[in-house]
């Protein structure tokens, strides 16, 4: 072989094995790239696995505020019996908070009577106890009472703690009520009144007058000073001194003789009526004599709404005192006319 051709395969030769170890470097980068994958998707996978970690661990430290509301303890209900429960309420109310009250129970009243009854001075009695709130004549306002939807709104205003007058005590009160007059809209929407006081566990406490005679001189009088305004041009139906129920005894009324048994005998059918409209509900039947004669009767008031015992007292004062022929104008006429009724009854009876 010529030196040319011998020269020519040894250069082949050698560019043979060049090309065979230049082709191994490449071989070694693959592997050095494949281990960087690795470990790139292993660090993936820790950082993945830190991260769910640390959002369980801040989930279990600092728990969602909204998780925390939510949960709320019911107001437990110590010592008290099955039949209790429906006349325990725990009120939310809309214009304030009850606060640390917020689990005292409170118990839903109305006294339930007639004007010149007694009523008046009755809760006066009533709001001298700590825990009592008795709002008052609410319904005197007609449109309270213009139907029986009103009279419901203004019920759950009253009953919720949303209703405000000098008597208030609300965030701590144990027996919230009001007074209400049989000619207040309660009679005409009796039926509705008597189902909510169901639902609701409302009870009824009834003041009357066992003298119904007693009570004609005291609206007699009233509607005389309405007009006549005796102390000095003011009306005043309650007084709280003996020199201003003095000045307003000295007025004696005259009674009409031809209308007097029909006016007696129709207060005594609407006193039954009431007590029969009210009659499923829980109540209980108080008369203002039987109080004036023997406080200790308030403490049956007191256990009926589950009241613990306090002295009761008021600063209101008798206006008519002494025996009816002092009280009234034309008593002899009176007194024949009701000789020989059922009703002679009421020329005696005094406290």
């Amino acid at each position: 072989m010529p030196f040319s051709a011998v020269s020519m395969a040894e250069d082949l030769c050698m560019f043979h094995k060049g090309a065979t170890i230049i082709m191994k470097p490449p071989k070694k980068s693959s592997s050095v790239f494949l281990r960087m994958i690795v470990i790139g998707f292993a660090m993936a996978c820790g950082i993945y696995i830190c991260i769910i970690c640390l959002k369980q661990a801040n989930t279990y430290i600092n728990p969602p505020l909204v998780d925390m509301q939510l949960v709320q303890r019911p107001c437990q209900k110590l010592n008290v019996q099955e039949f209790e429960i429906p006349h325990l309420h725990y009120p939310k109310p809309e214009t304030f908070s009850r606060a640390e009250c917020a689990c005292n129970p409170v118990r839903y009243f109305a006294i339930l009577s007639m004007q010149r009854s007694g009523s008046g001075w009755f809760e006066t009695l009533l709001n001298s106890h700590i825990n009592v709130s008795s709002n008052g004549e609410i319904f005197s306002v007609k449109g309270r009472r213009a139907n029986a939807s009103m009279i419901m709104t203004t019920l759950d205003r009253v009953y919720n703690l949303d209703w405000f007058t000098s008597a208030s005590k609300n965030q701590c009160s144990a027996a919230i009520g009001f007074k209400w007059m049989l000619n207040q809209g309660l009679m005409e929407h009796h039926e509705s009144i008597v189902k909510y006081f169901n639902q609701r566990g409302v009870s009824a406490i009834f003041l009357f007058r066992r003298n119904l005679l007693r009570r004609m001189i005291s609206v007699l009088a009233n509607s005389y000073d309405r007009y006549a305004s005796q102390l000095n041009g003011t009306h005043k139906s309650h007084v709280h001194s003996l020199e201003e129920a003095n000045a307003l005894a000295r007025y004696k009324p005259t009674f009409n003789l031809s209308s007097l048994l029909t006016d007696l005998k129709e207060v005594e059918l609407t006193v039954m009526k009431a007590l029969e409209y009210f009659n499923s509900t829980r109540h209980i039947v108080l008369y203002y004599e039987d109080i004036v004669k023997d406080r200790s009767k308030l403490f049956e008031v007191e256990d009926f709404l589950k009241l613990p015992h306090m002295h009761l007292t008021s600063r209101q004062v008798k206006i008519h005192k002494g025996t009816l022929a002092k009280l009234i104008s034309n008593w002899e006429d009176v007194n024949k006319t009701l000789i020989g009724t059922v009703y002679e009854r009421f020329l005696h009876s005094d406290y």
